[in-house]
């Protein structure tokens, strides 16, 4: 999840699921629409955004290149495998 801020809340952040990010637009405040048809107006600018999705999506390949070897095998399903 990344944490945003909506229009004129500054101190009030809020989190995201950036997967659900269809588009991010400035018109000219920032407007982000969802797969879902929900649309935020925040106070980060278009690239702010980008740069929260591609740090967030960064750490989750970050964690699974340095997740230890026991862990990546059967780690969801409590199998464990040879």
């Amino acid at each position: 999840m990344i944490a945003l801020h909506r229009l004129g809340h500054r101190h009030e952040p809020f989190l995201l699921n950036p997967d659900l990010i269809e588009k991010v637009e400035a018109h000219p405040d920032t407007v982000i629409m969802l797969t879902t048809g929900a649309r935020f107006l925040v106070d980060e600018t278009p690239a702010e955004v980008t740069a929260e999705i591609r740090a967030w999506r960064a750490g989750i390949l970050s964690d699974a290149l340095h997740r230890p070897e026991s862990l990546a095998r059967g780690a969801d399903d409590g199998v464990d495998r040879p």
